[in-house]
């Protein structure tokens, strides 16, 4: 069958790949699946119940739930009737809850659980459109989701045809609000089309197929993730949900996945806690670790680094690199990273690893993905998001802006004509606001945001990305925001990874307190000054990070410095940290 909506995912599934475990969710310790079969009967009694409740063509309904099997079901049961999906981050605040409600008109909501109906609630008190509001779970008091399948009984399926036969590929499938460094969202409209064209797109390049398994734990609601989701129920890989973040590593050892994707700061975070444990070995062992690190940290799979090389690469995978991938379930084929740049030593330490990680590129406004680096070695090149998507056009303007063109691009910013013709020009040409460029004419490359480059005093551009990368690789930095918009020089604030700074005063004698006295500590200072001065020699003296603050705490969503992409608010940081920077800066 021809698949032109994402809907008919499912029933090609059915006929090509029907799979026993289509979609897992783990319940009270046990995994719960469902077979391709069963995914469409549910999907159905949503469409019809939705029918029942008077939902018609291009209504807007929002929801507010973690990754699960009812997140789904909902998903593809509006498709299926021409409504369209708001899906909300669960860790947005109340204020901007209410302010989707009332800018894309919703008329029904479903939150995840308690906390968030109640949440939800909230917001529609003072909202104008009045939804009306659904729990997945069992609230006391509230609508259940299940009300609606109930409305389905006795009705077949066939009256569904209609409404499935008046979606078109062009019609409006999701608003999806971008969560923005800056300012209020805008509501991203994405049509099916823009979403199947990257589907359609990265088929061929998927190393997995309907023998395997996928585990999905980055939220549903960024497109990202979702495409993913679609892509893995286009070619029959089931899709296992993760309870949440933190039980990754223990779903990871139970799933035993083909396939996942993620974001560099996770992996970061993997790649940290691995070298934590190593150090904390002794004698042969902790220098075999070592050994097989400084191996993988100097891998590159465009050349051949002679038989010697090879023969110690093979003997680190056996001894060593073999209970890294143990502890991703032994199965993994390759990982996908986007949201941010991953820093190259990452890359290639697990690449050295057997773990091939494919580096993509792309916004929520490109559906998602512009370019990303493939299974393949020859078409892989560290340090860049590698070669373009098929059917994707790209040009780098005149200021190096990416310009991208073609079917992934989104409709337009919901209500904001203005801002729809600011971002895509006259000729069709959608403007990233990234700077980049392309490497062997092939593989493009990401150096900053515009947005984000800033000028000292003395007239310098600095790209902080390019920066707060390289400084990454320290084991002591956490997180890093290089500043310095008209001042003389670039600075730095700076959260430290205490368990490797406590590591550190272990080591030194130095008693480890808290870490709001630790980052006042002289020697600890003293310490963050040589990795900075020894991380700041492959820059221009212009680029030099001169002075820095360590923070006490880390960015979080929580904390508003941070979106739920774990992208930083650099704004919010600065106004949280302006006092600091005056006294830095000596103003």
């Amino acid at each position: 069958m021809t698949v032109t909506r994402l809907f008919d995912l499912i029933p090609q599934q059915i006929a090509k790949y029907p799979k026993t475990d289509a979609l897992a969710t783990k319940e009270n310790g046990t995994w719960i699946t469902y077979s391709s079969e069963r995914i469409q009967e549910i999907i159905d009694t949503v469409s019809i119940g939705f029918v029942k409740l008077g939902l018609k063509k291009d209504d807007k309904v929002a929801m507010i739930s973690s990754n699960r099997p009812e997140w789904n079901f909902i998903d593809l049961g509006l498709q299926q009737i021409g409504a369209v999906s708001v899906p909300i981050y669960p860790t947005l605040t109340v204020e901007d809850f209410r302010y989707i409600f009332n800018d894309a008109e919703v008329k029904m909501v479903f939150a995840y659980d308690e906390a968030l109906y109640h949440k939800a609630t909230e917001a529609a008190q003072g909202s104008t459109t009045n939804p009306i509001i659904y729990s997945l779970k069992e609230v006391p008091g509230a609508k259940s989701w299940k009300e609606i399948t109930a409305l389905a009984e006795g009705e077949s399926a066939s009256m569904l045809d209609p409404y499935k036969a008046n979606v078109f590929n062009h019609d409006l499938l999701t608003l999806i609000y971008t969560s923005g460094t800056t300012g209020k969202p805008k509501g991203v409209m994405l049509t099916h089309n823009n979403i199947l064209s990257n589907v359609l797109a990265s088929i061929p390049l998927m190393p997995v197929d309907h023998n395997h398994r996928a585990l999905s734990f980055l939220p549903l609601c960024h497109v990202y993730e979702r495409m993913l989701c679609y892509l893995y129920l286009s070619q029959g890989v089931s899709i296992y949900y993760a309870e949440s973040t933190d039980a990754v590593g223990e779903n990871l050892k139970e799933v035993k996945p083909h396939m996942f994707v993620t974001v560099p700061r996770l992996l970061e975070k993997v790649y940290d806690k691995i070298v934590a444990k190593g150090s904390e070995l002794s004698g042969i062992k902790k220098s075999l670790f070592y050994w097989a690190l400084d191996l993988g940290l100097k891998y590159d799979m465009q050349t051949n680094q002679g038989f010697l090389y090879n023969i110690q690469l093979a003997l680190a995978n056996k001894i060593i690199f073999n209970k890294w991938r143990e502890a991703l379930g032994r199965n993994v084929i390759n990982i996908v990273s986007g949201g941010a740049a991953l820093q190259p030593r990452l890359a290639r330490i697990f690449w050295a690893a057997r773990i091939p990680i494919m580096e993509g590129y792309g916004l929520t406004e490109t559906s998602p993905v512009i370019a990303v680096n493939r299974f393949n070695p020859d078409e892989t090149r560290i340090s860049t998001v590698g070669p373009l998507l098929p059917g994707v056009e790209v040009k780098i303007a005149e200021d190096g802006e990416i310009l991208t063109r073609g079917p992934h691009i989104m409709k337009g910013y919901y209500k904001r004509p203005d801002l729809t013709a600011e971002a895509i020009d006259s000729e069709g040409w959608f403007h990233t606001g990234d700077i980049g460029q392309f490497v062997e004419n092939k593989f493009l490359k990401i150096t900053d945001r515009k947005k984000e480059m800033f000028k000292t005093s003395g007239g310098k551009y600095i790209a902080p990305q390019l920066v707060e990368n390289k400084f990454k690789e320290s084991r002591y930095i956490e997180q890093i925001m290089v500043i310095g918009e008209g001042e003389k020089f670039p600075s730095a604030i700076v959260v430290p990874s205490f368990p490797d700074v406590k590591s550190w005063c272990e080591l030194k004698g130095v008693s480890y307190t808290t870490n709001e006295e630790m980052v006042c500590n002289t020697q600890v200072i003293a310490k963050f000054q040589k990795e900075f001065d020894e991380l700041n020699e492959g820059f221009a003296q212009y680029e030099r990070v001169k002075k820095f603050i360590l923070m006490p705490r880390p960015f979080t969503i929580e904390s508003g410095e941070m979106t739920p992409t774990l992208k930083l608010k650099r704004k919010i940081v600065m106004q949280n940290c302006i006092e600091k920077i005056e006294k830095m800066y000596a103003r």
